[in-house]
């Protein structure tokens, strides 16, 4: 077991070694003396233009879109007691992506709105889920819970196809790539509204980190302690969503990253919410930059989608982890 002050050095190099090589690497590779006169502007122009309007907007971007989904998935395991949890398997990521749909076929797909829309779409996704467990076992249990959200999250993929059967073939193309998740069309502007929901929505989920680790021990126990169980739930359920949301606004449905990266936090015997949801944002953060890069270098020019990368890691662990828990 990796001792956690180990795990936070090589974690921040990770990222530090991720966000070079995702600079650097691409159909017009650059050198590391090149990247860094591209940054200060001092480089060639094209190099420039590469770095500073291409590589560096989409490298951040997964930066973000991975550190949301991290802690989003380390809160929901812990609020859920449940390793198997997170947002794209509890159909969180497809509500979102049913509302962000929604948005763009009513011409509403500006910055400000897009993630609001998606987030309703969360926001709904929970409720129904809730519902479902309530209803099959009297309480949101939390083994209920992820099988109502799988239902969910395959109802919301049943309803984008049908809201894009008549669009045009064009517009179908590229829902259909969005929806296998790409930070391809990543900018600046991306980056701005990305980066206020993953820190106030991820400094939120810090704030009440206690309030997970109580919830983490039960319902009884915690509601022995003094903890309002179903107000505090749903607001790390809240939290969690629009956390998911954003990065569906932002970069389409990129699934099990909040799956795997919480495990790998508690391999480095990091246990209290507050630090494994801080380290699940780095660990997701490195994991989607690489992901990102192998999108775009596995096999070049094609470029992969960024969902199936993640996919191709999380849907395995998925299966071992089910496996152990069985």
């Amino acid at each position: 077991m990796m001792r956690p002050a180990t795990f936070w050095s090589a974690i921040s190099s990770a990222i530090v070694l991720m966000l070079l090589m995702a600079v650097a690497f691409g159909s017009v590779p650059l050198t590391i003396s090149e990247v860094g006169r591209a940054l200060t502007g001092t480089g060639d122009a094209t190099n420039i233009a590469i770095v500073q309007t291409l590589r560096l907007p989409r490298a951040v971007l997964a930066l973000l879109v991975g550190a949301a989904l991290g802690m989003a998935g380390a809160a929901l395991q812990g609020s859920l007691r449940n390793a198997l949890a997170e947002p794209y398997l509890l159909g969180v990521s497809g509500g979102a992506a049913v509302g962000a749909v929604i948005a763009v076929a009513a011409g509403m797909s500006s910055s400000g709105v897009l993630p609001l829309a998606a987030f309703a779409g969360a926001a709904v996704a929970v409720a129904l889920a809730v519902l479902i467990s309530r209803a099959a076992t009297g309480r949101a249990d939390p083994r209920a819970l992820l099988m109502a959200g799988v239902i969910v999250g395959a109802f919301a993929n049943a309803a984008i196809m049908v809201a894009l059967a008549g669009a045009p073939p064009n517009t179908v193309r590229g829902a259909l790539w969005w929806m296998m998740g790409s930070v391809a069309d990543a900018s600046w502007t991306h980056v701005g509204w990305l980066s206020v929901y993953t820190v106030a929505g991820g400094g939120a989920l810090l704030w009440f980190a206690r309030d997970i680790d109580v919830l983490a021990l039960g319902e009884e126990p915690a509601a022995a302690l003094g903890l309002d169980v179903d107000r505090v739930s749903r607001r790390i359920y809240l939290l969690s969503s629009l956390l998911a949301a954003a990065t569906v606004a932002a970069a389409g449905l990129v699934g099990f990253v909040g799956l795997v990266v919480p495990h790998v936090v508690r391999a480095a015997g990091i246990h209290r919410h507050r630090a494994l949801v801080a380290g699940s944002a780095l660990t997701g953060a490195a994991l989607v930059i690489g992901a990102d890069l192998a999108a775009r270098t596995l096999r070049p020019p094609t470029e992969l989608p960024l969902g199936a990368i993640t996919a191709l890691i999380g849907v395995p662990f998925f299966l071992v982890q089910l496996g152990r828990r069985s």
